[in-house]
């Protein structure tokens, strides 16, 4: 009778004890499709494939499906469906049904303040990926009808959703939005081409985001924020550029700390971003991108100032990762406070949108008519790319 109690209090005890999987969750984005484990606890895990048809299998250790938990996640991208099951000895194998065999790896992110334990696969098509340029550095010949290429950045995305407003929408939504309505703008201007960071709901780390626009060769950098605070009266837009010492404001610090936290809430390998955090402190020479940066945050205030009341006066310098491309000006806009009734009402409104979207296009258009575009190329077998402005031909 001992034994069986014995028994019975062990397997209850290592029940309590299971991680206990939450939901799934998948995210698709031109480069790759993301499947998100949320989990209760840590976890061990290990993947392997299957062919005829293609599936990926992941085995989660000593791990077992919440009472709540409904298998109805949402396929996009490669995944055609989402299935699990209980093996022996507690582990919980989830099966993803491909649409064709791909790469994949996978790690484990720890709770944050949006999302507890994670444990993220990245689905990756590598011929797809070996097409891609190797280089973001990559030499070229300007030809004389190479268009101005603007870099258009909408901040958050997937599971990285930024503030939330008074009703009920999102800063990665507002923010889409608005990039999109540039990017129109600028296309539609003789001369000039948009490059859109992000183009659908799914996150971009914050370094990736700086190799798209240099693959692109961009010639400026606008990334598009709303904001928040806690007290709902503060309002206005706010204009931001790189600095490589100390904010320009308390603020200024806090909100550089708060949108540098998007690769720990959007979920990024923490090799990875260490990795790319070397490359791109490497080169430091970003005096001359700052300067220009600053002419070019000048003139949008002044535009946008038409259109919404400015919270600061002045351009603001914080460290924001997304603003380190050394050979790219780079502006990041908080365009209104989510957290304020009548901006939040405002931002909501398409007309108020496309208002905000031509106030930041005059920006940029008036920064090109005092600069144009100047890119030093490497000569054949040099290493080295270097880039700069000079004012515009009068």
């Amino acid at each position: 009778m001992r034994l069986w109690v014995g028994l019975g209090l062990s397997i209850l005890s290592s029940l309590a004890a299971a991680t206990e999987l939450r939901d799934v969750r998948v995210w698709a984005s031109p480069d790759s499709t993301r499947v998100v484990f949320d989990l209760d606890g840590t976890t061990e895990h290990t993947l392997f494939t299957l062919s005829n048809p293609d599936r990926l299998v992941i085995d989660l250790k000593n791990t077992r499906r919440s009472p709540n938990f409904v298998e109805n996640a949402e396929v996009k991208g490669h995944v055609v469906q989402v299935r699990s099951g209980t093996q022996d000895g507690g582990t919980l194998r989830v099966v993803l049904d491909l649409k064709k065999s791909l790469k994949s790896k996978s790690f484990s992110l720890p709770p944050n303040d949006s999302y507890g334990d994670r444990v993220v696969v990245d689905l990756f098509d590598e011929g797809a990926a070996a097409a891609k340029p190797v280089s973001p550095m990559a030499p070229g010949v300007p030809g004389p009808d190479k268009p101005v290429i603007i870099a258009i950045d909408a901040g958050h995305g997937g599971e990285d959703p930024g503030a939330r407003g008074l009703n009920g929408m999102w800063e990665k939504d507002i923010a889409l939005s608005l990039a999109r309505r540039l990017s129109a703008l600028v296309d539609q201007e003789k001369g000039f081409k948009s490059v859109l960071i992000r183009d659908g709901d799914y996150y971009v780390g914050l370094r990736d985001r700086i190799d798209k626009a240099q693959v692109a060769q961009a010639d400026l950098l606008v990334s598009i924020h709303a904001n928040s605070f806690r007290d709902s009266t503060v309002r206005g837009t706010a204009v931001y550029v790189l600095s490589p010492k100390g904010a320009s404001s308390e603020h200024a610090k806090l909100l550089a700390q708060r949108e540098n936290m998007s690769d720990l809430i959007g979920g990024v390998e923490s090799q990875a971003r260490d990795d790319t955090t070397r490359a791109v402190l490497i080169d430091i020479a970003q005096t001359s991108a700052i300067e220009a940066s600053h002419d070019l945050g000048d003139r949008m205030l002044s535009a946008i100032g038409r259109v919404n009341p400015l919270q600061k006066r002045r351009v603001q310098q914080a460290a924001f990762v997304v603003l380190k491309a050394p050979d790219i000006p780079s502006v990041l806009i908080e365009t209104a406070f989510l957290t304020n009734a009548q901006e939040a009402r405002l931002l909501a409104d398409p007309g108020h949108q496309a208002k905000l979207a031509r106030s930041m296009f005059d920006g940029i258009k008036g920064y090109f008519e005092n600069y144009r575009p100047q890119r030093q190329y490497a000569e054949a077998g040099l290493q080295t790319v270097s880039f700069g402005r000079a004012p515009a031909a009068r």
